[in-house]
């Protein structure tokens, strides 16, 4: 182990192996200090589908980037502008999204995710499992401003982060847990670290905090984001843990961004092992609900579900049902609405579910009082505005006339067998981290840098309140993690 190394970044992540990529293209000597063991490492990126959110001019300006597909001759993606990204940032945040690092973001994703492919060898693809549906003359038309992600997901992503990290030179240390800043006066010149042989001090001229938030700590949780958030499940890393938010805290850095908010989804409830699972990692979310309605135990309906694409509400819906009687909802979808759900998630192993015949057998079934189910589909059934044809790949304007109400997709309940998939909320990651400048210098209140002290990903708070724009944060993770990794 070097006692001394250019720059320590602490994680293993998106935004910690993009950071140690850009300091290795300046020659620097660097090293990443990973808490957990190499068979769980990869933070909550390794979980993600892979879904990175980038500016681009339509499919012909991304054929340099994402893999060769038979059904690029037949299908459409719309640019993506940097004024539709600062714009749906501002949008989904209600304003609160800082303007310069959403301008930073939306300017450089595109160049962030080329240096890692052209560079460093991370490759990509149309999404068209999760956001486009095939038409019926066989052509596919993407929505949402979410196109490209990685190939394989988050575990191919990181596998190829790991790959350019060795090729890089880069040294990745395991099981290394940093528990502690080491200063000289008021500059950050290291970390002590709790390794497999024992305690050691590593120092560096730059340390670089890409550890991520505290969405993993039940206390920090309900100290936070408020009573009940002890009870969410978490979706990704079981090592996010904020203890390292705290420790640059203790020496005066300033808070950045929303503390009181997070990403958090609806998350499979009944399935086994529905905690941080490697094996099905991104697959216990459960993102169709669009097309159908969303239930409470009291069969009430209590969201918007067709407010907007899926890619711009889902990371708040699942606050919305953490409120809810016993913090779990149902989404129900009919005979009709069953072959459009997306097959890796709504047909993965020990899928939480109940099919029925009726709509009282399936009340019944889980729990709910079935007049009160029946009177809920009933009045969504009549108030559907059947004159607008619906069409899932566009803000179809098919409405349902009820409260609240369903802005688009507004299919009927009516076919069976029907289907109600238990949900709960899902925790990704926390919106409040540390303040950071453009380039990642952690600041303190008074605006001054701690020098030596560097932040990325989701432990750097500004960009995101209350909901995110689908994607948006594996892009921040890549634009700021090289942004920190080219100035440490």
């Amino acid at each position: 182990m070097p006692e001394r190394v250019d720059v320590i970044v602490v994680g293993g992540g998106n935004a910690a192996f993009s950071a140690a990529l850009a300091a290795a293209e300046r020659s620097r000597r660097v090293l990443i200090l990973e808490v957990a063991p190499q068979e769980l490492a990869g933070g909550n990126s390794y979980y993600t589908a892979g879904a990175t959110r980038i500016v681009h001019h339509g499919l012909d300006d991304l054929r340099d980037l994402v893999e060769p597909d038979e059904r690029h001759p037949f299908t459409t993606v719309p640019p993506y502008t940097a004024e539709d990204y600062v714009g749906d940032l501002e949008r989904v945040t209600d304003g609160r999204a800082d303007p310069e690092m959403a301008r930073v973001l939306a300017d450089e994703s595109a160049a962030a995710l080329r240096a890692l492919h052209s560079r460093h060898g991370l490759r990509y693809r149309l999404m068209y499992e999760r956001q486009a549906y095939e038409r019926p003359d066989g052509t596919y038309l993407f929505w949402g401003g979410l196109h490209v992600g990685n190939v394989d997901g988050g575990e191919g992503m990181m596998a190829e982060h790991v790959r350019a990290a060795d090729r890089a030179g880069v040294d990745v240390r395991y099981e290394h847990e940093v528990t502690d800043l080491i200063r000289d006066g008021a500059r950050v010149t290291g970390v002590r670290v709790r390794a497999p042989g024992g305690m050691v001090d590593l120092h560096a001229d730059s340390v670089i905090l890409a550890s991520g938030g505290f969405e993993s700590d039940a206390d920090m949780r309900e100290r936070y984001l408020g009573p009940g958030w002890a009870k969410a499940k978490v979706r990704g890393t079981p090592f996010n843990t904020g203890a390292l938010l705290e420790k640059a805290l203790a020496i005066g850095a300033a808070r950045g961004g929303d503390w009181t908010t997070c990403h958090s989804t609806a998350w499979d409830a009944w399935a086994e092992n529905n905690e941080s699972n490697r094996e099905l990692t991104n697959r216990l979310t459960r993102q169709s609900y669009p097309l159908g309605i969303v239930v409470n135990m009291d069969g009430q309906r209590f969201i918007d579900e067709g407010a907007d694409f899926r890619n711009y509400t889902y990371a708040k819906y699942g606050a919305e049902i953490l409120k809810q009687p016993g913090s779990i909802a149902f989404q129900l979808y009919d005979a009709t609405l069953r072959p459009m759900l997306r097959p890796q998630e709504y047909e993965m192993p020990g899928v939480g579910v109940v099919k029925a015949d009726s709509l009282g057998e399936l009340a019944a079934r889980v729990g709910i009082p079935p007049d009160a189910l029946n009177r809920t589909v009933s009045q969504f059934n009549a108030a559907i505005d059947r004159s607008v044809e619906p069409d899932p790949n566009i803000k179809d304007g098919r409405r349902a006339a009820v409260d609240p109400p369903k802005s688009n997709w507004a299919y009927p309940i009516e076919t069976p067998p029907f289907y109600a998939y238990a949900v709960t909320c899902g925790i990704t990651f926390t919106f409040g981290g540390l303040r950071g400048d453009l380039h990642g210098r952690v600041l303190r209140e008074d605006g001054s840098w701690i020098e030596g002290l560097y932040v990325c990903g989701e432990a750097l708070g500004g960009l995101f309140s209350g909901n995110y724009p689908g994607g948006s944060g594996l892009a921040a993770g890549a634009v700021f993690g090289r942004r920190a990794g080219s100035v440490a």
